[in-house]
């Protein structure tokens, strides 16, 4: 059921509810009837997930410090003053770890 004022959808009203109201423009039916609200689920969706840790990050040609992995992402900070050059992160695409370099 629809409100005749403004076409918004018309609820059960809190006040009494045996009349529809209508929660836009506060339109409340003068008829009482006996309305009830289902809510059916059709089908439920599972989620996958492939990989918890999808990087996003660019990688570059760098060795590890801990394992010797030769590949790791990397990502720049601004860590200090604004008229120090950024600090860069890695991490390692093997083992995780992580480092920084300041140049």
């Amino acid at each position: 059921m629809f409100c005749p004022k403004c076409r918004a959808i018309l609820l059960p009203n809190k006040k009494d509810p045996l009349k529809v109201a209508c929660s836009s423009c506060n339109y409340v039916s003068k008829h009482k009837k006996k309305i009830s609200v289902k809510e059916k689920i059709i089908e439920k969706t599972k989620i996958e997930v492939v990989d918890k840790t999808i990087e996003t990050l660019p990688r570059t040609d760098i060795e590890c410090p801990k394992c010797r992995h030769g590949k790791a992402f990397y990502w720049t900070a601004q860590t200090r003053s604004s008229d120090e050059a950024e600090t860069q992160f890695f991490r390692c695409a093997k083992c995780s770890n992580q480092w920084r370099q300041n140049d």
